[in-house]
């Protein structure tokens, strides 16, 4: 049996535009070998945290791309659990687990009129090779075995559950879409069954205003 992960360093950094604290801690022991780490976030001591497992994008996270919506994302993430308390979990698996360069390489599939899972699968790969048990080893290293969870993916539930952690709630993620990824949340939706209402596109998309830190470029959307 493998040993439990354990913290390694916890460090606190200034983040959004120093706004708000993040306790970062890394860790020892993941059998993947990653580095992954998780950032708390906003008051201590919620006996049912507000966590987001979030799998690196350095195209959405770092450079906006608008081909995705990891980046928006990871930002309303930040801020929400920045004012609720919590944990981000930040998973080193770009790509969906295939990296960086393969992910590029499925970008060029998909300019040639693949969506994203059949460029996965023209490239030999699963849709999605992500394993989020290190982000349930992170949350037990830190005495956390109850979450509401903040996302729109049934499988990060699912993972979590089996991985010994009780999910109390889940809440869904915002709606974030650009020209350019309409065709990839779709296929989210209908290929892996994604939380994600759509409907709002064809009957006159509601725009909220931008949130301190929101993408330009990006429309969210919701209800009035």
């Amino acid at each position: 049996m493998q040993a439990p992960v354990e913290i390694r360093t916890t460090v606190t950094i200034p983040i959004l535009d120093g706004a708000v604290k993040g306790v970062f801690h890394t860790f020892d022991g993941f059998a993947d070998g990653g580095e992954h780490f998780a950032i708390a976030l906003g008051p201590r001591g919620r006996d049912v945290p507000l966590v987001r497992v979030h799998s690196e994008c350095l195209t959405g996270d770092v450079f906006g791309s608008q081909r995705c919506d990891c980046g928006p994302q990871l930002n309303d993430a930040l801020h929400r659990i920045g004012k609720e308390g919590g944990f981000v979990l930040y998973l080193r698996q770009e790509g969906r687990g295939i990296g960086l360069y393969a992910k590029l390489d499925a970008y060029v599939l998909q300019d040639q009129g693949l969506d994203t899972y059949e460029a996965n699968e023209r490239l030999n790969f699963p849709h999605d090779m992500r394993d989020f048990t290190p982000a349930a080893q992170m949350l037990l290293a830190l005495g956390v075995k109850r979450i509401r969870l903040l996302t729109n993916n049934p499988d990060k539930a699912k993972q979590l559950e089996a991985a010994g952690i009780e999910i109390v709630e889940i809440v869904p993620t915002g709606v974030f879409v650009t020209e350019h990824n309409i065709q990839y949340l779709e296929a989210k939706v209908k290929k892996h069954a994604h939380r994600i209402d759509l409907s709002d596109i064809s009957g006159g998309a509601k725009v909220l205003p931008l949130a301190v830190g929101d993408t330009p470029g990006v429309r969210r959307l919701g209800k009035p």
